[in-house]
């Protein structure tokens, strides 16, 4: 639940709640005010057991009551909003992660096989005459060693690329759209931010980038990369732009 909503359902309590420290008083509904109050607390309490239904009720009333009184309060009136904010940002980040264990889990029943293909292809890659590999798993060829600087990681390049899958096919290229394509280092894969920091301007390596140090199990690029796949890219290091 957003918290915007929770401080709205406190505020409403408190503006159209009567009560006393001996509870709440029952009364029937004699006019327009009177059902127009007893709807609002129905659509509160509704929103409540939708959205926090395990609200405690006896502290709930208790909360309301010590701020209409300001009698007997138990927290500081001005860490309240940070209380409720903290309590459910911690909760949307539970619920955030179980729905990507979830999505994680049906991904890799569908598409194990593929990750399975793509960490064999690795494997066998690394092998071959001319592949470095990193500690992260990022293999490469330097297909010519430029003499400028190396960027860092909070550097701007301009580069052109090719990418592709393990069987070729070109998913994205900016020699196809016939410019270069400037970024941020840190604004991209982990694979090309690590890659990128060994080359030299005036460089061109093809990176070999683990599905882990790419898009990982979601596709991208309107499905032309599909989950798990490791990515192929031939880049060629232009400028630092400064």
């Amino acid at each position: 639940m957003k918290v915007i909503k929770f401080l709205v359902i406190i505020t409403l309590v408190s503006t159209i709640l009567s009560c006393n420290n001996q509870g709440v008083t029952k009364k029937s509904l004699k006019n327009d005010v009177d059902t127009v109050s007893y709807a609002l607390g129905m659509d509160i309490a509704k929103k409540l057991k939708v959205n926090f239904s395990e609200v405690d009720k006896d502290l709930f009333m208790q909360g309301v009551i010590s701020g209409i009184d300001s009698t007997d309060i138990l927290l500081d009136p001005e860490k309240v909003n940070v209380i409720i904010r903290s309590f459910f940002q911690k909760r949307q980040a539970v619920v955030r992660k179980k729905q990507q264990e979830e999505a994680l889990e049906k991904v890799e029943a569908e598409f194990g096989d593929a990750k399975k293909e793509g960490e064999k292809f690795l494997e066998e890659n690394k092998t071959k005459k001319g592949v470095k590999v990193t500690e992260s798993g990022l293999q490469y060829i330097i297909l010519k060693e430029g003499k400028g600087d190396k960027p860092s990681a909070t550097s701007s390049v301009k580069v052109h690329y090719k990418g592709m899958l393990v069987d070729g096919t070109v998913f994205d290229s900016s020699l196809d759209k016939g410019m270069p394509s400037t970024f941020a280092v840190n604004r991209v894969i982990k694979g090309w931010t690590e890659g990128l920091q060994l080359m030299s301007v005036g460089s061109k390596y093809k990176f070999f980038i683990p599905q882990e140090l790419a898009y990982g199990a979601f596709p991208r690029k309107g499905g032309k990369i599909p989950p798990f796949a490791p990515l192929v890219f031939e880049v060629e290091l232009l400028e630092i732009v400064k």
